[in-house]
């Protein structure tokens, strides 16, 4: 007796070529509009007011674009601007780093805040540090920045510093002062460079109800980016303001940058605060 050939459950296929519809539908209309248009099919009818906001280098370098958000469904995302990365007798001040790179996003983040402040886009900060046991701290993490701080690692106190490097509870470990958060605004601690895997980030922003991302803070080719990659893979859209991240060294900078615009925006899109401020204010969100 001939073995019968199970047929491939009908209702996934269907659901593949639905899906491939969506996508077409998407394509022919940013051909017209040049915009990435926010998807009501996928997330329903907006939480808040659409508004676009212009990207760069997309989809091909030399060419501008536009993302549509929702309001209601956008978090602005403010990563690991602590004493520790961007201030005196910090982590990377120890590591003997140019802290004017890493201080150079203060004043457009400071700006962004301004502007979203007040409206209905979520804030949300987010500080990367230890347990005052170290139980959490890899030990070749902590061994590396030993070494690179010539005898004085995470977990440790430098001389004339605030207190132990990027241990939870320490000042030098909080939040600066310019950019601090404010009430009704999250802080979520992660232990590493990543945020998905590393806290609760995932869950938060989906019981927000979030599905884009504005993403500022330090540094552009370590925390920004591994936090914007996980949030690319798990469907987040995603757009880094430029002058909003910094790095300890200018070529990794641009090079982080630049990384995010390949295959038309690998990662997300690269735009500055003056364009999302501008599509801020025009919305009328405020």
């Amino acid at each position: 007796m001939a073995k019968k050939i199970r047929k491939y459950e009908e209702f996934l296929e269907k659901g593949r070529e639905d899906f491939l519809k969506k996508i077409e539908e998407g394509y022919e209309r940013f051909q017209k509009t040049k915009t990435y248009e926010f998807p009501t099919w996928q997330y329903g009818e907006p939480k808040g007011k659409l508004f676009k906001v212009e990207v760069e280098d997309a989809p091909k370098f030399g060419q501008n674009s536009f993302i549509e958000l929702d309001s209601g469904r956008t978090a602005f995302i403010s990563i690991d601007m602590q004493t520790d990365f961007c201030g005196d007798g910090g982590y990377v001040d120890v590591m003997g780093y140019d802290l004017s790179l890493t201080k150079a996003p203060i004043g457009p983040i400071k700006n962004v805040l301004d502007a979203v402040r007040g409206t209905d886009i979520k804030v949300i900060h987010t500080r990367e540090g230890h347990e005052r046991d170290l139980s959490d701290a890899p030990y070749n993490k902590v061994l590396r920045s030993k070494i690179i701080g010539h005898g004085v690692g995470i977990g440790e106190v430098p001389k004339d510093g605030m207190g132990r490097l990027l241990t939870k509870g320490e000042p030098n470990w909080d939040i600066i002062e310019e950019l601090y958060p404010v009430e009704g605004e999250m802080v979520i601690d992660k232990a590493g460079k990543g945020a998905f895997g590393q806290s609760n980030m995932h869950i938060v922003l989906k019981n927000l109800g979030v599905t884009h991302l504005v993403i500022t803070g330090i540094t552009t080719d370590v925390c920004v980016h591994t936090i914007m990659r996980e949030a690319n893979d798990y469907g987040y859209w995603c757009i880094v303001l430029k002058d909003g991240v910094g790095a300890t060294d200018q070529g990794n900078h641009e090079a982080a940058l630049k990384s995010i615009k390949m295959q038309g925006g690998v990662f997300g899109n690269v735009s500055d605060s003056e364009k999302f401020i501008k599509a801020v204010k025009d919305a009328g969100l405020k």
